[in-house]
């Protein structure tokens, strides 16, 4: 039984480049062309009409942009997967253009060999993603990454600091914990490191502020 051909839809508003990817995927076996568009606009309603397997649409077109027909498609509940082919992709860019579902993201600079493997990988449910885009991703990923929680106090550098936020003197403490001064200002000095301050006042108020003290 022969295996049913890939429908493919591209979308790019400048021409030469649009013929280009035209040609290569009209001449790849596997692949059938069911409709070219000139912006973005255009891209969507052949997205309705022929309901293509794969489209291949330019980031930047005239209309309607690459990630306004792609959001377009999943809120028509179109069975399309996205490959995105752009010029230059910003790590901001790639970001967006995965979590609004692209299947693909591929420069234009990448062979018309490259485009098609991608078209393929993709209907058979891969994520293919070319090297600048992984590279912008990571770049995305590593910025957006949360800030590292402060270093959480100890029970005991709680215990010492709220004793004294109390007015009580290292001395005081110490007898009152059973510890040695030197003791006592050890987990002084820790608390102080990770609050991020460096005398008695600054780690009783920053120890408020944190609601660390009762």
């Amino acid at each position: 039984m022969t295996q049913a051909r890939t429908r493919v839809v591209v979308a790019d508003d400048h021409p030469l480049f649009r013929h280009g990817i035209v040609d290569v995927v009209k001449r790849r076996p596997a692949l059938e062309l069911v409709a070219e568009a000139p912006d973005g606009r255009s891209a969507l309603a052949a997205l309705q009409e022929h309901r293509p397997d794969v489209a291949l649409l330019d980031l930047d077109m005239p209309y309607l942009d690459g990630l306004e027909v792609l959001r377009a498609a999943v809120r028509d509940e179109l069975a399309v997967r996205v490959v995105f082919l752009s010029g230059y992709l910003d790590s901001a860019t790639a970001y967006e253009a995965l979590q609004a579902g692209a299947a693909g993201l591929l420069s234009k600079d990448a062979s018309g060999e490259s485009v098609c493997e991608a078209v393929e990988a993709v209907a058979r449910g891969e994520t293919v993603l070319g090297p600048e885009t992984q590279a912008a991703l990571a770049e995305e990923l590593r910025a957006r990454a949360p800030a590292e929680e402060p270093a959480a106090l100890s029970a005991r550098e709680r215990e010492v600091l709220t004793l004294t936020a109390e007015g009580l003197t290292s001395p005081d403490i110490g007898r009152q914990l059973h510890l040695s001064p030197a003791t006592v200002k050890t987990h002084l000095q820790n608390a102080y490191e990770k609050l991020g301050v460096s005398d008695r006042a600054a780690a009783v108020a920053e120890g408020m502020r944190r609601g660390l003290l009762e």
